[in-house]
């Protein structure tokens, strides 16, 4: 999706696979989808146990924020995308059957952004 969203953007050019394949992608997007959360806020705990991957357990806390960060200095890009990045973040309860996503009442959409933006002036 944020590929095919950089593409269309224009910031990144040519057939959707490839770049993908390539991973053009990470000129823009240099970090994974999220983190553990815990006591230090940020990256508590292993992500891989014995070289595989951890599977989630009851009681873990995650977050979920891709993000996109276009950097000042760019070349390539056209100067209104420079210095800009977007950054959604949702922290996640992992339960015993559905997911609780702890951060579901915060805003998301542009018009409830602006109109925080708008009241906090």
């Amino acid at each position: 999706m944020l590929t095919r969203g950089l593409v269309k953007l224009g910031l990144l050019k040519g057939k959707l696979s490839e770049l993908i394949r390539e991973e053009a992608y990470r000129r823009f997007y240099m970090h994974r989808t999220g983190h553990w959360l815990g006591m230090d806020v940020h990256d508590v705990g292993d992500y891989k146990v014995g070289g595989e991957w951890r599977v989630f357990e009851p009681g873990m806390v995650l977050t979920v924020e891709p993000g996109l960060y276009i950097p000042a200095g760019s070349r390539g890009v056209a100067k209104k995308w420079r210095n800009t990045g977007i950054r959604i973040e949702d922290d996640v309860l992992v339960t015993s059957g559905e997911p609780k996503v702890l951060s579901a009442a915060a805003p998301k959409t542009v018009a409830e952004i602006e109109s925080l933006m708008v009241a906090g002036q």
